[in-house]
């Protein structure tokens, strides 16, 4: 049996789908008493460090870890640190020690790639033995919670797997994935059309079909695991791609690197320069030849599918 957090949001519902047609059965721990469930709905007012989860872990075998705070685009939060500690770092904690004592077998949790940075140098690709380096607080909070996981596996028999996703786009994807395919709809030129980066990405069914692949793999307990379509592309190819498949025209304009960085510097957004501009590329070897898995899908069907969805539901 298995236990889903999250399953509301873009990951979430998509492994929940997949998990019932593989077969399997579970509990769906959700705050919304009229979200309509795939799986037997337990309410929980939130996911933070006075959660219970009562006797619902009692037949569980894995849970699979997906909610999170993350994707706050315009933060208020006086503290944003202490906010996402609050749910990322604490509520992960607190469901796993609860999970521990209930005997539940595996715990499956959702990372993140910025556990270890923003962005990497040239031919320097992060792998799962990479010294993490997080820099926002959305990072250090996932981070926080790894560490805890593994102490927690270590005191007892909870086997913990750990996965760090890069961006996960796929049809229905939101955030600044579905704001850039609307700014290439709207034709809105964009100065990204000489950027020669490498970025790593993972398309939603690539991340689900390894999620799922660790529920029963022996080798998966107590490692973490980097995780891509392993096919790396620049911004400038992404951009172009999305716009064949959102059939309209490409509206890139070539300006150099460098001055985009001098712009960026001078309104003060270094970190969307990095996000635009910057490489980070993951190196999934340890996931391929641990697991004997690699990613199902290709890059250009999932950017194609994303399109197709994202032109039919906004017309």
């Amino acid at each position: 049996m298995i236990a889903l957090t999250g399953e509301s949001g873009f990951v979430g519902s998509f492994l929940a789908q997949k998990l019932v047609e593989a077969g399997y059965d579970g509990v769906s721990f959700c705050r919304n008493a009229g979200f309509k469930s795939l799986f037997d709905k337990a309410i929980v007012s939130g996911i933070d460090s006075k959660t219970e989860y009562a006797d619902r872990l009692s037949k569980v075998e894995c849970i699979i870890h997906v909610a999170a705070r993350a994707h706050i685009l315009n933060e208020v939060a006086l503290d944003p640190l202490y906010e996402f500690r609050k749910v990322n770092t604490c509520g992960t904690l607190n469901l796993a020690q609860q999970a521990s004592k209930a005997g539940v077998k595996r715990f499956i949790y959702i990372s993140s790639i910025k556990v270890n940075g923003e962005k990497t140098e040239a031919g320097q690709a992060f792998t799962a033995s990479t010294p993490p380096a997080p820099s926002d607080p959305y990072g250090i909070s996932k981070y926080e919670a790894e560490q805890g996981l593994m102490r927690i596996a270590s005191e007892s028999g909870l086997e913990v797997v750990i996965i760090r996703p890069p961006l996960i786009y796929g049809p229905g994807v939101k955030a600044n994935f579905q704001s850039m395919m609307k700014w290439l709809v709207k034709g809105i030129p964009l100065p990204l059309g000489a950027i020669n980066n490498s970025r790593s990405l993972v398309s939603i069914d690539n991340l689900v079909s390894l999620i799922i692949h660790c529920i029963k793999h022996p080798a998966a307990a107590n490692e973490i695991f980097m995780v891509s379509d392993d096919d790396d592309v620049s911004t400038t190819r992404l951009l172009q791609l999305l716009c064949q498949y959102l059939e309209v025209n490409t509206n890139l304009i070539p300006i150099s690197q460098n001055f985009l960085k001098i712009c960026f510097n001078m309104i003060g957004r270094q970190d969307l320069y990095i996000k635009l501009c910057s490489s980070l590329e993951i190196d999934i070897s340890k996931t391929k030849e641990l697991l004997n898995w690699k990613p199902e899908v290709s890059m250009a069907s999932t950017l194609k599918s994303t399109a197709t969805d994202f032109l039919k539901n906004n017309k």
